[in-house]
């Protein structure tokens, strides 16, 4: 029996809300449409005040699709990096994807203060700041690849990355020191993540990236699954060992290191919600987490942004202070309750 079926009924709510927040996060900003209004703008029907659907259209679905890329894709690349190391504290950037791209990022900014006058200016744009942090981040999972192939412990590989990542952020400190305020706080506001600067030429290309990321994930499902119970295990399966962890090694790069560059480093969500997800599937088996960290992490990435749009208000409140301020303490609160550890 195919084990997604046992969970239709989980998995058809998880549908529902991720349609109920998609239609609420396009719904709500700081210019209220109604939500049949909405509904009929997406549909390409006759709406009220023509603006309406150029706000949607132009502004609210691209950033809706994004925080379902982003949301789906980091909660699956925390799925990823948890099974593999077996830990429970492992995420997507723990390899030091996320820091390799900050430094990308941080030399463009702070280095662009080197050159004077209007030139400088002209390096720092969305589509530089893409390519810089996809190049660092790129950088990065190529010197852990290159690591994962001489080492056979699993877990000295974690300690690798930690320190790779420790290495990246103490060089984005001394370049923060010497750097002025103004490149100072452009490097801080990107670091800060954001859902609502691509076009949708960017999300094409973003959900392109994620889906060979998804792919390379989906083909290692069986693997994940021997490796739960110890690498002997896996081994003894047939399972190879240094085959899976490129693999999984490169779709997590994939994964973190394209939603870095094009949303900045957004916290929490894949650390959290694979927990989450085991909370409410009671599982272990990949053949149904995997899909159900995509839909679990794109729902609430989406009513994350939400409420970070202060609904009817101008402001709009940096994405990380919101994922991890609301997340966090739901997911202290269901471990506590369930009293059970993952590993």
């Amino acid at each position: 029996m195919n084990p997604v079926r046992s969970y239709r009924i989980p998995f058809l709510l998880l549908l529902l809300l991720l349609v109920a927040a998609f239609l609420l996060n396009t719904g709500l900003g700081s210019v209220a449409i109604p939500l049949k209004d909405t509904f009929n703008a997406i549909l390409g029907r006759a709406v009220e005040e023509e603006s309406w659907r150029y706000i949607i259209w132009n502004y609210r679905l691209p950033k809706a699709f994004t925080a379902i890329l982003v949301g789906s894709g980091l909660s699956l690349s925390g799925l990823l990096m948890q099974t593999l190391f077996r830990n429970p504290l492992a995420g997507p950037f723990v390899l030091g994807i996320s820091s390799g791209a900050s430094l990308g990022v941080a030399l463009l900014i702070m280095g662009s203060g080197l050159i004077s006058g209007w030139v400088g200016s002209l390096l720092i744009n969305d589509v530089t700041l893409a390519l810089a942090a996809s190049a660092g981040s790129f950088l990065v999972l190529l010197a852990v690849i290159g690591v994962a192939a001489r080492i056979k412990d699993t877990m000295a590989l974690l300690i690798i990355g930690l320190m790779f990542g420790s290495v990246t952020t103490a060089i984005v400190t001394v370049l923060s020191y010497f750097s002025n305020a103004e490149k100072l706080r452009q490097y801080i506001f990107w670091s800060y993540g954001s859902l609502g600067n691509l076009s949708w030429p960017q999300l094409g290309l973003l959900g392109l990236i994620l889906l060979v990321g998804t792919g390379l994930s989906v083909l290692s499902i069986k693997p994940l699954n021997a490796l739960l119970l110890g690498e002997h295990y896996a081994r003894s399966m047939g399972t190879s060992l240094q085959r899976s962890r490129y693999i999984i090694i490169g779709a997590t790069g994939l994964l973190a290191g394209a939603i870095t560059a094009f949303a900045g480093p957004v916290a929490f969500i894949g650390l959290a919600v694979p927990h989450l997800t085991r909370q409410i599937f009671d599982t272990t088996d990949h053949k149904v987490l995997v899909p159900a960290v995509i839909l679990y992490g794109a729902i609430l990435l989406l009513l994350c942004d939400t409420l970070a749009q202060v609904p009817s208000s101008s402001y709009v409140l940096p994405i990380n202070a919101i994922t991890s301020v609301i997340g966090a303490p739901v997911v202290i609160w269901l471990l506590v309750r369930k009293r059970k550890m993952i590993f």
